[in-house]
């Protein structure tokens, strides 16, 4: 039922009488648009408006980073760092993904911490 009722309503949406057809279009034939109602005048100056704009745009984009110099530098540097990060951070990833170069570096930490504590940490005279 309900969609005996959808169907009435898409047919009565699209009725003939409301459609209506391009002068001059047969079924051999293409349809001819009737001529712009925008003269040559008003053309003219829409289009040296918009060269106009172009025109200044880089004048716009000189502007704005004189403006904003500080806000533009400090997140470009904000984004490079955070790119650097994530780019160190997968490199370290892929090499600790090597089977014994995990397990080697390690070492190489612990043995450096105990190096350490007992060069700087242990002897009284050079913790100053």
């Amino acid at each position: 039922m309900d969609t005996e009722l959808q169907q009435q309503q898409y047919v009565d949406a699209a009725s003939q009488s409301q459609i209506e057809e391009l002068k001059g279009s047969e079924s051999g034939n293409l349809a001819m648009l009737p001529p712009s109602s925008v003269n040559e005048q008003q053309s003219q100056t829409i289009g040296r408006q918009i060269s106009i704009f172009w025109a200044k745009i880089p004048e716009y984009i000189g502007r704005f980073y004189q403006e904003y110099k500080l806000p533009i530098i400090s997140f470009a540097l904000l984004v490079i760092a955070v790119t650097a990060l994530r780019i160190f951070l997968a490199v370290l990833n892929a090499i600790n993904d090597i089977p014994l170069v995990s397990p080697f570096l390690q070492l190489i930490g612990l043995g450096y911490t105990i190096w350490f504590t007992f060069h700087y940490l242990l002897k009284d005279s050079t913790r100053q």
